[in-house]
Order: C-alpha cells, then structure tokens, then sequence
C-alpha cells in the first residue's frame, strides 16, 4: 500500500505541474504533505520535512552565490567577448547556433557542475538567441542534455561519484568501460541540436547580422534591461574577471574548499573589484534578488518533497515492489531494467535518495542474479538526462528561472529528447559492454 501511496503522489504531484494546474512551490509542498497524512505520517511530519529542508540547505545556499557571482560577471561584461566571437562565427544561422550551444554546454559540463554550466551557457547565448527569435528552450533543453551525458557518466560528476561511493567500486573500472558510450551521448547531442536547430531555421530564417564592434543587442532586449546598462560595464577589468572565474573554476574542481563557500567568497570578491561603491553593491545585489529568492523558494520546496517521500519509506517501498515485480526468468535482463526504470527512479528522487538509497537495494538483488555491482552502477547513470528535467533538481529551478520560462514548458519540450538520448545511450553501453545481458 505504501507503495501505491507513493507512486499516486508522484503522478498526482507530475500531472500538476505540466498542466499549470498548481504553481510548482505549492505541488512540492501541499501533495506530499496531503499523501503522507493519507498515509497515517502525522506524528513525525515536522522532523521528516525539517530534514529534508537541511539536506537541501548546502545547494540553496551555492545557488545563491553562484547566481550572484555569474550575475555580477555578466554585467561587468564578461561574457560580451565570447558572445562577439558565437556571432561572427554563426551569422544568425540555428543550425549553427544550436550546434555552439552543443560544444560550449558540454565543454562546460565536464567540469561535474550544472550551476556553473546553466550560468555560462545561457549567460553567453541567451542575448543571442533572444536576438533573432530562436526558442529559449532549445538552448535549456541540450544545456540539459550536456549536463546529463558529461556530468552525469564521469567519475568527478555528482551521479557517477554517488554510484562508486555507495558500492565502494573502483572508480577506473567504473568509468573506462562508460567512455564510448559518454562519446556517442556526446554525438547524439550534436544530432539532436542539428535537428532542433533544423527546425527554427525553417521557422524564422538565418537571421541577418550586421556584425559591429561594439555588441548590438536586439531592441526587445534592450527594452527589458534598465537604463544605463553601459554603465555596469567594466571592459577595462574584462581579465581580471575573467581570471578570477578561472579561480573559481579551478578550485571548485580541486575541491579545496565547499562550494557554497567558494562562490560565496567569489561573489564578494567580484562585487569589490568591479563596484567598490556600497551604493553600486547594493544596486547590484537587488538587480539580481527577484532571481534568486525565485530558485531558492523551489529549492526548499522540493527539500519538503524529498523529505517526506524518504522518511515515510516510500522510496524504499517502491524499490522493492520494482525488484519484486521482476521474474526470475527475467535475471539476466536486470542491469538493462536498472538502466531503464533510473529514468523514472531518478525524476522523482534526488540523486543523494536515489543512489544511497535505492541503488543499493538494486545492487543486492543484482548480485543475487549474479550480477557484479558495476554493471549495475553504470546502468544507474543512464537516466541523468531525464532526472535532469525534475523539479527536485536544484540547478533545472536555476535554468529555467534564467531561460524565464516555468518548469512545466522546459519538461514538455524536452521530455522526448532526454528519453532519446537515455534510450540512446543504454543501446551503446549494451552494445559495447558497459552493461550487459546474458
């Protein structure tokens, strides 16, 4: 029963946000609280949401900073130079643009951080594509898909890192055999962004650019910007900003110092160098609040969701009602399952319930099959592309919070697409070994 409980409160808590019906700050908070009541979960309510709340803490905190920083270099106008260089290169071309989305989205990617990597994609591209009437969600959806593939199958990335630590696997032996299949991801991203780009280049055209020295940005941009926008501007400190993001970059993937800290002391850094005025920090800091307390709100929210879907042992239910389901007959096809229900499993879990959580209890049945763990870790990876278009996802809320679009639009539209390239890439890995079927 428990369950069914919990799956009810998954569609139930789906089929609201994709219709609109319920705004997705609500859905996360009132549905799970309303199944779990259903449930009998009154006594210890508080304390699972209250834990819930703290496991989310650390990413509302480094998605605040990191969205202050990042909003600091781009209106110092850091990023104005690569957007100069995407726009001599691709004259106003989709096909083009989507593929320069594709190559700096997961460059970027494979530094493990969707925060980071959403924060200079869209920062650079958005202006652009604003510009000549492109889809915001193309550029949102292969972001995602970028962070899925590169992220998602490097040992350095959160899902990967997660799988090894929970079975205690070799990283090297996790990850050698999962290099051709993160290359095909890799491609099948390119041939998406050709096919989406495709598409918006039969709708609105190659855009005529007149190209400039000094960067035009389209009139309906410019509307949406205050006045005085060149006032921000510090092109005179282009690489002392641009060297301090490297700083920031580097440290990060080093792992000196937590990351919430890190962009903290980055923000403050930039906001002295560029405004050393307390009036201009304050500006600043304001032009970029509506922004955050928007990602942030969402990210307490979904704390509230996974909170009471892991307390009231839910998850857990559901794992094993999955396990129970499957025939014996049906063993040898086990790591192929894993790789197929992650898509669901992981769209409405975080990545810390899932692979501590559910993972574990599939390794176990696994091995019962005699089945090694590794396989069955890299089968747990495959659904990233799809995990990455949930609610629960704090870097998506930031994403779609920057395309200004709801979560709802950015899941219609790219629900196919991540299905593709997960079904795409479960193919490869069997194919190549990463998982298999005997």
């Amino acid at each position: 029963m428990l369950a069914i409980l919990g799956l009810l409160m998954v569609v139930t808590f789906t089929f609201l946000i994709m219709t609109k019906r319920m705004h997705p700050v609500v859905a996360l908070t009132v549905v799970p609280i309303i199944f779990a009541l259903i449930g009998g979960f009154y006594s210890g309510l508080g304390d699972m949401m209250l834990d819930g709340l703290k496991t989310v803490a650390p990413s509302a905190a480094l998605l605040l900073f990191a969205i202050l920083f990042f909003g600091v270099m781009l209106d110092a106008g850091l990023f104005d130079p690569l957007i100069k260089l995407i726009l001599r290169l691709v004259k106003g071309d989709p096909v083009k643009i989507a593929f320069g989305v594709a190559v700096l989205s997961m460059l970027v990617a494979l530094d493990g951080d969707g925060t980071t990597t959403y924060m200079i994609t869209v920062s650079a591209l958005l202006p652009l594509f604003l510009r000549i009437g492109m889809n915001p969600l193309i550029l949102g959806t292969i972001s995602l898909l970028s962070l899925g593939i590169m992220s998602g199958m490097t040992p350095w990335g959160g899902p990967a890192t997660r799988a090894i630590a929970a079975l205690g696997l070799d990283a090297a032996e996790f990850f050698i055999p999962l290099i051709p299949t993160m290359v095909a991801g890799g491609l099948f991203i390119l041939f998406t962004a050709y096919l989406l780009g495709k598409k918006e280049r039969k709708r609105i055209g190659v855009a005529e650019i007149q190209y400039k020295e000094e960067f035009q940005i389209s009139p309906e941009l410019a509307a949406s910007i205050e006045d005085g926008v060149e006032d921000i501007k510090r092109p005179k400190l282009i690489w002392v900003n641009f060297f301090l993001t490297m700083a920031v970059m580097v440290t990060l993937v080093l792992d000196i110092v937590p990351i919430p800290v890190l962009f903290l002391i980055g923000f403050v850094i930039a906001l002295m160098i560029n405004y050393p005025k307390v009036e201009d920090q304050r500006e600043r800091i304001l032009s970029h609040a509506g922004n955050a307390l928007t990602v942030i709100t969402l990210v307490f929210a979904a704390g509230i969701f996974t909170g009471i879907f892991s307390g009231t042992k839910m998850v857990e239910s559901i794992a094993n009602l999955v396990i129970y389901m499957i025939p014996d007959s049906y063993s040898s096809f086990f790591p192929l399952i894993v790789a197929l229900t992650s898509m669901p499993f992981t769209f409405v879990l975080s990545n810390d319930a899932y692979y501590f959580g559910v993972l574990p209890i599939l390794a176990e049945a696994g091995a019962a099959y005699g089945i090694d763990p590794v396989e069955i870790a890299r089968a747990s990876i495959i659904g990233q592309p799809v995990h990455l278009l949930s609610p629960l996802v704090a870097s998506t809320l930031l994403l779609v919070s920057m395309l200004n679009k709801d979560i709802g639009d950015l899941q219609r539209y790219a629900l196919l697409w991540t299905v593709l390239t997960a079904l795409f890439t479960t193919l490869i890995a069997l194919l190549t070994g990463a998982i298999s079927i005997f």
